[in-house]
């Protein structure tokens, strides 16, 4: 069997030590696991103070000098002992826990089989607050025994600190937590079990080394050297697969720790009490702190909560965040991803909320401002639940997978880019926020504003034009949550360094006619061109935006004057020639991707006035035709709002590189088209 660990608790008067030792005593007990150390002192029986065995200073040293002690030091006129019968509670395997000193640590070090030292610690003003309230030292007593400095303790020695600065509660959370920790001492098995990814860790209910049902449903971290794993706890019966000091591991749990079988290992239970009562607190409502989401997020990166922790923060943000939460959000999210760094006074961004079909101004704007002269390195997403992200459509003409100086030498080159986020400021606390937030449905206004500008931060943007789609099928209901919205980021914004202007926008039908990402491209080439064919409100819903970001250039100034500008840098070409240059220094695809070469014509099954399109039935044609993983798939919209069609003429065209997709998709254009005529659904093909 194993022996135990000596956890000898040394700290400053003050510190609280007497205090920490009773709570453990009272959480853990004693007996089996943990012998907590009645000392010897040369103090007259009935004293105030700790539980004692009171010994004469004449008995003590004769004590001493027969070896009747395990250890002994001296203190403040007294002296202590530690008696040598706990020698055989450690050879017992039982962890002794005693209230000890500095002093005593070289002796204690070769005497028993494992030292631990705890250290107590807390400021000054406690430590003198907690001294004044004994009443036994005031004025130049107690500024004398503050000043003392403690020896420093010797580097090979295993030392624990305890921060117990706060309720006493908390600190016997952190004291308890550290012991238990400390002696979890197991050996590592690896089960061959595959557990589908998630990282599972398998404790023998009759563990020696931790009372394993207590673990039970928990997380814990294990820790083998420099190597560290988080795993949830399933219990395993007694038998010959797993012995009483060895932890298992699941493949996929066993592969990520990267430590050989019979490794010894440690376990705690994570997180630390602090983190995981700043997740209470506002579970429970509370308004936290930017250290205290700093405190948790970090552990939630860690993979130091289970997701139904993290579901239940989450569900509980997203139903309250004051403005200075917010704020905080932002900069700790920000935190937690590369930031970009650039030399200019002004750079520009363009931010959309998504969810209208279309709707690809940022091909288009982006070279009309490089094309003025303003910095704009544009970061997009891909795709989740729509036809295509900015990403994916530019991704049929360039390179969009940029690391960061990838993308300091394209916009070196051409004053521009629109490349993929995800090795950008993306962040290992988007994928878990990510990995709940979604599955859920929880989009908070709130939320997604500490998401968005937290973005803002690390891109290196100064200004930020958002675009804001309201309808039926976007993100935002109405133009008055919209607006509403908007007035949030612009004063979020403004408190974090940033100048935002949030623009509501009529989102209640799709932007142009191509819904998908070879289709968007050929509207946005379209428009750079001038050519017949190109959407008219996509043109100008583009010219609108790079406006207002031409607008923040101190040389322009004036809405009207910038406005008179984006027109003449589309009209001249000097926009077209700006993509070409951004394209060009992203890296051009050798063959630009076309719209997909198997077409479906879906026509209209009566006569009548186009009253709305349908947002997302379009973008659901669209992705069963193959988008956004076929970049030629998607649908091409023909009739457009307000316009007379007949019974059987053409509404929008399907287009695809797999007959089955086509099928899939035209199947499925039978049942809803997307539009609405006189009011009316327009169903059935004819």
């Amino acid at each position: 069997m194993p022996e135990g660990i000596l956890f000898l608790v040394v700290g400053p008067s003050g510190a609280g030590k007497d205090t920490l030792i009773e709570g453990a005593r009272a959480a853990l007990g004693a007996g089996r696991r943990y012998v907590f150390a009645r000392r010897v002192i040369t103090r007259p029986p009935g004293s105030a103070g700790e539980d004692h065995e009171a010994m004469s200073e004449d008995a003590f040293a004769a004590c001493a000098a027969a070896g009747g002690f395990l250890a002994a030091w001296s203190a403040h006129g007294l002296h202590y002992g530690l008696p040598r019968g706990l020698r055989e509670d450690l050879a017992a395997g039982r962890h002794v826990v005693a209230n000890g000193s500095r002093n005593a640590v070289a002796a204690l070090a070769d005497r028993v089989p494992r030292l631990v030292v705890v250290e107590v610690t807390a400021p000054p003003e406690v430590l003198a607050a907690r001294i004044a309230g004994r009443a036994r030292e005031s004025g130049a007593a107690l500024r004398a025994r503050l000043a003392r400095k403690a020896a420093a303790l010797p580097d090979h020695l295993e030392v624990i600190r305890v921060a117990n600065d706060a309720e006493p509660e908390i600190g016997i959370e952190r004291f308890v937590a550290a012991l238990e920790g400390a002696a979890a001492r197991l050996r590592l098995r690896a089960t061959a079990i595959d557990t589908g990814g998630r990282h599972l860790a398998f404790l023998p209910r009759d563990s020696i080394a931790v009372p394993a049902a207590d673990y039970a449903g928990c997380r814990i971290e294990i820790e083998a050297g420099a190597a560290r794993l988080c795993a949830d706890v399933a219990l395993a019966e007694s038998g010959a697969w797993l012995r009483p000091d060895e932890i298992g591991l699941s493949t996929e749990a066993f592969r990520a720790l990267g430590r050989p079988e019979a490794t010894c290992v440690a376990i705690r239970r994570s997180p630390a009490p602090c983190s995981r009562d700043v997740l209470r607190r506002k579970i429970r409502g509370a308004e936290l702190s930017e250290d205290e989401y700093e405190t948790v997020l970090r552990d939630m990166v860690a993979g130091r909560y289970a997701e139904g922790e993290i579901a239940g923060f989450l569900v509980a943000a997203n139903r309250f965040l004051s403005d200075d939460e917010v704020m905080a959000l932002a900069r700790v999210r920000a935190r937690h991803a590369a930031a970009m760094r650039w030399d200019a006074p002004i750079v520009v961004d363009k931010h959309s909320m998504g969810g209208i079909p279309g709707s690809r101004i940022t091909m288009i704007v982006v070279p009309i401002v490089a094309a003025h002269g303003l910095l704009i390195p544009k970061s997009s997403s891909r795709a989740i639940t729509s036809a295509a992200g900015t990403a994916d459509a530019m991704e049929t003409l360039a390179r969009v997978d940029l690391g960061p100086d990838e993308v300091h030498a394209a916009v070196a080159r051409a004053r521009g880019c629109v490349v993929w986020n995800g090795r950008l400021n993306h962040s290992p606390l988007d994928d878990v926020m990510n990995g709940i937030t979604r599955p859920l449905g929880l989009a908070s206004a709130r939320w997604s504003v500490a998401s968005i500008l937290s973005k803002k931060l690390t891109a290196g943007a100064t200004h930020v034009a958002m675009d804001l789609p309201w309808g039926p099928g976007a993100r935002l209901a109405d133009a008055g949550e919209a607006a509403e919205l908007g007035v949030l980021l612009e004063r979020i914004g403004a408190r974090l360094g940033l100048t935002v202007e949030a623009v509501p926008t009529d989102g209640r039908a799709p932007i142009g006619r191509g819904i998908g990402p070879a289709l968007e491209v050929r509207d946005v080439l379209r428009v750079l061109d001038g050519h017949p064919e190109a959407p008219a409100d996509l043109r100008e819903k583009a010219l609108g935006f790079a406006a207002r970001i031409i607008a923040w250039d101190p040389a322009v100034a004036d809405c009207g004057r910038a406005r008179q500008r984006a027109e003449a840098l589309l009209a001249s070409g000097a926009a077209r020639a700006a993509l070409e240059a951004i394209v060009e220094a992203q890296g051009r695809q050798p063959v630009p991707q076309e719209p997909g070469r198997l077409t479906h014509t879906v026509r209209a099954a009566h006569s009548g006035i186009v009253t709305g399109i349908d947002g997302i039935a379009i973008s659901g044609l669209a992705r069963t035709a193959g988008a956004p993983a076929d970049k030629g798939a998607g649908v091409y919209l023909l009739a457009r709002i307000g316009e007379p069609v007949r019974a059987g003429d053409p509404l929008l065209v399907l287009h695809a590189n797999a007959p089955a997709d086509l099928a899939a998709a035209a199947a499925r254009a039978a049942a809803a088209t997307g539009y609405r005529l006189d009011g009316a659904a327009s169903g059935g093909l004819q």
